[in-house]
């Protein structure tokens, strides 16, 4: 329930900010009609604090309405006005995840995109699995804003009521995810690595403790079920060429006073010819047991051969053998490579959660016991000092062969 108390002092800056054109003035007083969707965003504008909003207790909510799996569509950031947003890897990633999800609780799979302008993204979500796209298209959308996407998002789960929605774990959708889950008083579960259906509810697994641990947490009384989901965990499903999601186009009026951080300038820095771990197909990561920086640079001999990159646990990177940027694991970088080789990794629950999507793990340890190899496709028990040299040495015997 909304309320406007006799604070209120008729100054109106709470009625052009309202998304739904629910607020009027009447004897210099602001009264709320119905289109009303209790986003919130009257509460932070006004100066006086005289609306409020009262919630219902969770457990003596009517949660029967909330039906469909969301997802938030994530773009990269333009270069400039004339360049077109594309849409991010990790949305698909999503979308294939909450497919499954959906087709569990038998319910809709929908995406949202909030953009300056639709290049047709209903074509692109749809093979992913996408039933319908709900789209807000509007010029104050082209590059991301903290206050005005919150609003947008708050108030699309406000009028459409979805019982999950998903987010990315990246630097956007981690400033979003909270700011949303704020306004609708519902939780979040941070940097999931894994989500399942029990019950009816939204079962979301993430590290805990200092990754010492999987948590599975359940929200029965919380709807929607927010989480955000790490990039390269989730794996793309198979998509369904010739898909188009449904395009449902919302009237969401979005005023620029909502911006309280204005962009003076946006300057881009891009190192040619690098790429990111994240992107790698082929990883060749080291641990503890390479025991020496001198050592450790054995790998970038086998990661050249194979065109791969060299990834790092966080030992190894604390011993200063490889940067920080390279570190794969639970507080570094998620990946999801075709090929991951590791040597000297005994398999810390924080490292594993960072490689384990990946399509085939082959591992070498001294240790028969590594808990590297409860995840490894394949697994060598033996000492990675004198199996690499030997690797490297048929690698370019084959080369040469050829």
């Amino acid at each position: 329930m909304i309320e406007v108390s006799q604070k209120c002092i008729g100054c109106t800056k709470c009625v052009p900010v309202c998304p739904f054109a629910a607020i009027q003035m009447m004897s210099k007083k602001a009264v709320i009609n119905e289109a009303c969707t209790l986003c919130g965003v009257c509460v932070q504008v006004c100066p006086v604090e005289a609306i409020s909003i009262t919630r219902e207790e969770a457990s003596t909510r009517d949660l029967s309405g909330y039906k469909g799996v969301w997802v938030f569509v994530e773009m990269s950031e333009p270069d400039d006005k004339a360049s077109a947003r594309k849409i991010k890897q990790v949305a698909f990633e999503l979308l294939s995840a909450g497919r499954k999800l959906a087709d569990d609780l038998g319910q809709e799979l929908c995406a949202v995109v909030l953009t300056d302008k639709n290049r047709a993204y209903e074509k692109e979500l749809g093979p992913l699995g996408a039933d319908k796209m709900y789209l807000v298209e509007n010029p104050e959308l082209f590059e991301y804003n903290t206050d005005i996407f919150s609003t947008v998002v708050t108030a699309l789960i406000n009028m459409h009521k979805p019982a999950v929605m998903l987010y990315p774990a990246t630097i956007q959708g981690r400033d979003l995810a909270p700011r949303v889950a704020a306004a609708l008083y519902v939780g979040l579960t941070a940097d999931c690595t894994g989500l399942a259906i029990k019950d009816g509810l939204l079962l979301q697994s993430r590290p805990a403790f200092g990754g010492n641990i999987m948590a599975d947490i359940l929200s029965p009384n919380s709807r929607p079920q927010m989480a955000t989901v790490r990039p390269n965990v989730m794996k793309l499903s198979e998509p369904i060429y010739g898909k188009t999601a449904v395009l449902v186009r919302a009237d969401i009026k979005i005023d620029k006073s909502l911006r309280r951080v204005k962009v003076l300038e946006r300057k881009i820095m891009r190192e040619c010819g690098t790429l990111k771990i994240s992107d790698a197909k082929i990883i060749v990561s080291g641990g503890r047991g390479m025991k020496t920086k001198e050592k450790f640079k054995t790998l970038e001999e086998l990661a050249s051969l194979l065109g791969g990159m060299v990834g790092a646990s966080r030992a190894a990177v604390d011993m200063g053998f490889k940067e920080k940027a390279r570190q794969v694991g639970q507080s570094g970088t998620t990946v999801s490579p075709r090929l991951y080789l590791a040597f000297g990794i005994s398999g810390a629950v924080q490292h594993i959660v960072g490689m384990r999507a990946s399509d085939v793990i082959i591992a070498v340890n001294k240790d028969s016991n590594a808990s590297i190899f409860n995840v490894a496709t394949y697994g060598i028990v033996g000492d990675a000092h004198e199996i690499l040299p030997k690797l490297i040495e048929a690698l370019k015997k084959g080369a040469k062969g050829c």
